[in-house]
């Protein structure tokens, strides 16, 4: 449960599996190394995605890969969960410490400097900043250009806790947000969407890869 080794992040949404059972995609990307989950399913009732929460959790801790819950600190309870993930708009961080413990992950959004400091000042383990690249996944007008790889490096200078990218990205375009100082990269479509979300996903985790090992790699003299 160390969110500096979030290199792949699956967030779940089922409108745009092609029919495919979140389960099914969570395994497959499972299987395609995927570092970290999150249960999102927002337009689901409370009780379906607690109990679509208990199934995954069985799947991830059999895989001992963490699971974090989009915005509900309370499902995040009642199904044993690692963290939670939260919003601008949703509990505050501190709030969300209190009620989960200092064992728990907390992510929390953010999408300029002075959010991302008051989220780690109030506890946050790490952030997911976004959204990088343009993206369809959120229905905001906000959201439809993106901060920008830049904006991640103006982040990571400004904190201390890890940062994972988010929003339109893909595996041709990962590196550059790795490059500009994230730990990771937060996908939906990118592995949800796919027709084989397996190679979708270790397509990714190459991706983070490489451009990690670029990055560790010395300059080179002459």
């Amino acid at each position: 449960m160390n969110p500096a080794t979030y290199g792949t992040y699956l967030v779940t949404q089922a409108s745009v599996s092609a029919g495919r059972e979140t389960t099914e995609i969570v395994e497959a990307a499972l299987d395609g190394g995927i570092d970290v989950v999150q249960l999102r399913e927002k337009k689901t009732t409370a009780q379906r995605r607690y109990e679509l929460g208990l199934e995954v959790r069985e799947i991830t801790a059999g895989a001992d890969v963490d699971l974090i819950v989009n915005d509900r600190v309370d499902i995040a309870q009642a199904i044993d969960a690692d963290g939670v993930h939260l919003g601008q708009s949703d509990l505050p961080v501190a709030v969300a410490r209190e009620l989960l413990g200092p064992e728990a992950v907390i992510g929390c959004s953010a999408s300029t400097v002075d959010e991302a400091r008051r989220a780690e000042a109030d506890g946050a383990d790490y952030l997911g900043v976004g959204t990088v690249y343009g993206t369809t996944s959120k229905e905001v007008d906000a959201y439809k250009d993106g901060v920008g790889p830049e904006r991640i490096a103006e982040i990571t200078d400004a904190v201390s806790i890890p940062v994972v990218g988010i929003g339109g990205i893909t595996a041709a375009n990962a590196g550059s947000v790795v490059d500009a100082g994230a730990v990771g990269v937060a996908v939906i479509s990118e592995i949800t969407a796919a027709e084989d979300p397996c190679a979708a996903t270790e397509s990714l985790a190459a991706a983070v890869e490489t451009a990690k090992a670029m990055g560790d790699t010395p300059p080179h003299d002459g």
